[in-house]
């Protein structure tokens, strides 16, 4: 398969007990549909055995309609590597970002494409969990996250945006010319523009195995987001210094006009020290915070590649395999 109308590129990280429960999902949606359909995997490192198993899927693969294909990454280099790989090297015409847990069901993402192909002023469907599993302060906290990128980076994020979309060939054409080594692709997506129509969708239970997405990773990925689109950290620090110098000055006029207006001493061995404490606090976090950005700038200033690709795979014989980089 030279060409395809629409590419699912999945994104696999220890997802060995998912790759063919996923296959089989995708079979029974394509029924009766004529749509040339390609699956990527793209194995990010994983120490489950999920290219093994990848690849002795693709070899055994006897559905013409759909071509197996799949990358095995060097290393784990993350979930925006990933998908990185997958859109560079994707065929279809049309692409689809899913996971391969089955938490979103490819019948849902061929709904999408639908849609997408019934509206030719749109580039790209986005899905957003009608119903969030994770409630509680989580929840509100990912809602507030969403809301704050937007209103921090001046652009227009889909509240509650998840990485599940489908979207034209240009979209992904603008994505990968991105030249960013911190990759955060809902904002990417944003950034990029063209017109997005937002999907509901309930998300499913896990297939098998368990989620890597913890409070902490949620929090690393958020901060991700807000460093990369925005510089509004930097500004909030300026304004605090700006608010300290003006307190600092008020400060010292009142001593001023009590000691000379008044002829009252102003003891404060415990105020000076707190004070001292406090600024020498602020100072550290305003310098940690620069550094964060200077950091960023020189490991992009190193241009080494966002991922590296071990092997390769297809179902119909298209693509070496063996170890590349």
């Amino acid at each position: 398969m030279k060409h395809a109308d629409l590419t699912l590129v999945v994104p696999a990280y220890n997802e060995r007990d998912n790759v063919r429960p996923f296959l089989g999902e995708l079979r029974r949606a394509l029924e009766g549909r004529q749509e040339a359909v390609e699956v990527l995997f793209v194995d990010d490192g994983g120490s489950d055995g999920t290219w093994g198993e990848v690849v002795a899927a693709a070899r055994s693969w006897d559905d013409r309609r759909v071509a197996v294909r799949g990358l095995s990454l060097s290393r784990n280099f993350g979930k925006e590597a990933a998908m990185l790989a997958g859109l560079e090297a994707a065929r279809g015409d049309c692409l689809c970002i899913i996971d391969a847990d089955l938490q979103q069901p490819p019948a849902v993402a061929l709904k999408m494409y639908d849609l997408l192909m019934a509206s030719p002023d749109y580039d790209c469907v986005a899905a957003f969990q009608r119903e969030r599993r994770r409630g509680g302060p989580t929840g509100a906290l990912s809602s507030a996250f969403y809301r704050l990128l937007g209103s921090a980076s001046g652009m227009e994020v889909l509240p509650d945006a998840s990485d599940f979309r489908v979207f034209r060939r240009c979209v992904a054409d603008a994505i990968v010319s991105m030249p960013e080594y911190h990759r955060f692709s809902k904002g990417l997506f944003a950034w990029v523009g063209f017109r997005t129509l937002p999907f509901p969708y309930v998300p499913e239970e896990r297939r098998a195995g368990s989620s890597t997405w913890g409070f902490r990773a949620l929090a690393s990925y958020a901060w991700e987001g807000i460093v990369s689109f925005s510089t509004a950290p930097l500004r909030a620090v300026l304004a605090f210094g700006v608010v300290c110098a003006a307190l600092a000055l008020v400060m010292l006029l009142v001593t001023v006009v009590k000691r000379v207006a008044l002829g009252v001493d102003t003891p404060g061995y415990a105020t000076i020290v707190t004070l001292i404490l406090f600024f020498g606090g602020a100072q550290l976090v305003a310098i940690g915070l620069v550094g964060e950005y200077v950091a960023r700038t020189y490991v992009q200033s190193k241009r080494r590649p966002v991922y590296l690709v071990r092997d390769r795979v297809s179902s119909d014989g298209d693509g070496a395999e063996g170890g590349e980089a």
